[in-house]
C-alpha cells in the first residue's frame, strides 16, 4: 500500500498564513458557519451524530451525542470550553490546529455554542503554547470585528462571546473538573460526580468541553457532508484522525490518516521508518496513559475496534516508537515517574497508587522485586483503576496493564536478592518480541 495522509480537516493548512481572517475567508472559511445557519440546529446536530463523529480528546464520545445532552442541560448561564490543554506526553496535533487554523477552530465553537445554547466560550491553552497564544487572542479580536463573535453573528440572532484562558502546566487539567477549577482560579482537581461537567462545570453552571480537533472536524463535515467524511475510515471508526508521531522515526510529525491503515503502514510509509534503520521494538499509543503494543503486532489496524481488542485505544493520537534500544521496564518507568509528578494528590488511589508503583520500579528495575512486590503491583493496578477519582488514574495503569501482558518475561521477581538484573531478560524478551 502507498500511503498518503489525507486533507479533511487539515485541508487548508499551508493554503493560508493562519493569522488573519480576510486570508481565511478567501480560502473558505466560515463556509462550516452558513451552512449551520441554513440548516438549524437540529439538522446540523443530526449530520454530525451521522458522520459518526467521535470525541478526538481521548473519551471517543459521540459528538452528536453530547451536542444533544448539552443543549438539554438548563442553566441561566451555560458555557463552551474548547479544551486545548493538550498535556499528554507525545501529543501535538492540537498545536498544529491552533498555529495553523486556529479561526477553524473559533468556528466550531460558534457552532458548538449555539448548538447547546450556550453564549459563552473559553478557549483554554496549555501554558506551554504561550508562543502562539498571542496568534490566538488575535484571531479572537478579529473575528469581533468582523461581526463573526458577539451579538447578532453575521446578522443571525446567535450571540456569542468567545476569550483566551491560559493554563498552568498541570497534566490533571485535561480532565473536564479540572479545567473548570482551574477556570475558576482554583488548583486543578477533579470533582467527584454526579452533577457532571455537563450539568455543573465552570461557575457550576451547564459547560461542554470539547477537544479542539473535534471542533475542526465539526467544521469541515458541515463544509463538506457527513457522506464525504464517512468515505474515510470503518464502519465504526468513521472519518480521518490527526495524529502526533514521535520517538525513533525519521519524519516524526502530525499526520491526518484514514481510519484503517495499520500501524506499521503509518510508521514506514508517513514517518519515514525507524531511524538510522533501527528495528522497532514496540510503540505506545494514545499518550503517557496508553497502551504498548509490540512490534510484532504493529500489523494491527488503526481503529477504535482493533486497537480495543487488543487492550489499547486510539487516545490522544499520540504515537511514540521505540527501538530496541530502549528497554520497556526503563521505559515505564520513565512513565511512572511522569504520572507521579502529575498526579493531583487528591484522591488516596492515585496519590498513593503512584508512590507505590515508584517504590516497585525501583526495584524492578535493578532486579530486586520479590514475589510480594509482583503481587502488590497487581493490586496498586487493579485498585487505581477500579478506585481512583477521575479518568487520568483509571486509565493510568493502561501502559502498565498491557506492558505486562505482551512482554511478560520483563516482569520477572526474584525469591532472594541477586546480581542478575531483569533488563537482561528483558532485553531478551525484546529480541523475542521483534522476531
Amino acid at each position: 500500500m502507498n500511503m498518503q495522509q489525507v486533507k479533511f480537516i487539515s485541508e487548508l493548512f499551508d493554503h493560508y498564513d493562519g493569522k488573519t481572517i480576510d486570508s481565511y475567508i478567501k480560502s473558505g472559511g466560515f463556509k462550516g458557519f452558513e451552512t449551520f445557519l441554513k440548516k438549524g440546529i437540529g439538522k446540523t446536530v443530526d449530520e454530525i451524530a451521522s458522520s459518526g463523529l467521535q470525541g478526538r480528546g481521548g473519551a471517543a464520545y459521540p459528538t452528536g451525542k453530547k451536542l444533544t445532552q448539552a443543549r438539554a442541560a438548563k442553566g441561566v448561564r451555560k458555557f463552551v470550553v474548547c479544551n486545548a490543554d493538550e498535556g499528554e506526553p507525545g501529543t501535538f496535533k492540537d498545536r498544529e490546529l491552533l498555529k495553523q487554523n486556529i479561526f477553524q477552530v473559533i468556528e466550531g465553537m460558534i457552532i458548538a455554542g449555539a448548538c447547546a445554547d450556550a453564549k459563552e466560550g473559553i478557549i483554554y491553552v496549555r501554558e506551554e503554547y504561550k508562543n502562539i497564544h498571542d496568534q490566538i487572542a488575535s484571531a479572537i479580536e478579529q473575528c469581533y470585528e468582523y461581526n463573526y463573535l458577539g451579538k447578532n453573528i453575521q446578522g443571525s440572532s446567535i450571540d456569542f462571546d468567545l476569550r483566551l484562558f491560559s493554563g498552568a502546566g498541570a497534566y490533571v487539567c485535561g480532565e473536564g473538573f479540572a479545567m473548570c477549577e482551574s477556570l475558576e482560579g482554583k488548583s486543578g482537581r477533579p470533582r467527584s460526580k454526579p452533577p457532571y461537567v455537563k450539568q455543573e462545570g465552570f461557575l457550576n453552571f451547564p459547560t461542554l468541553v470539547i477537544n479542539t480537533e473535534t471542533l475542526s472536524a465539526m467544521v469541515s463535515i458541515l463544509r463538506k457532508g457527513a457522506d464525504r467524511f464517512k468515505e474515510y475510515g470503518t464502519d465504526y471508526s468513521t472519518g480521518t484522525k490527526l495524529i502526533s508521531i514521535s520517538g525513533k522515526v525519521n519524519k516524526p510529525g502530525v499526520y491526518e490518516i484514514p481510519f484503517g491503515c495499520t500501524i506499521q503502514e503509518i510508521i514506514d510509509e508517513l514517518a519515514g521508518g525507524m531511524k538510522d534503520g533501527s528495528t522497532g521494538n514496540f510503540v505506545q499509543i494514545g499518550g503517557a496513559s496508553g497502551g504498548i503494543l509490540p512490534r510484532r503486532l504493529w500489523n494491527t489496524r488503526y481503529t477504535y475496534e482493533d486497537l480495543e481488542e487488543k487492550g489499547l485505544s486510539v487516545g490522544s493520537g499520540a504515537i511514540v516508537v521505540a527501538d530496541r534500544e530502549m528497554n520497556i521496564l526503563r521505559y515505564l518507568q520513565i512513565v511512572q515517574d511522569f504520572f507521579r509528578h502529575e498526579s493531583c494528590g487528591k484522591c488516596t488511589p492515585c496519590r498513593e497508587g503512584n508512590r507505590q508503583l515508584h517504590l516497585i520500579f525501583q526495584k524492578m528495575v535493578i532486579g530486586k522485586m520479590t514475589r510480594k512486590d509482583f503481587a502488590r503491583l497487581d493490586m496498586v493496578l487493579d485498585l487505581m483503576k477500579k478506585t481512583s477519582l477521575c479518568g487520568s488514574g483509571k486509565t493510568e495503569v493502561v501502559p502498565f496493564i498491557t506492558a505486562k501482558k505482551y512482554f511478560p518475561k520483563a516482569f520477572t521477581y526474584v525469591e532472594f536478592p541477586q546480581k542478575a538484573s531483569p533488563l537482561v531478560a528483558s532485553a531478551k524478551e525484546d529480541k523475542e518480541a521483534v522476531s
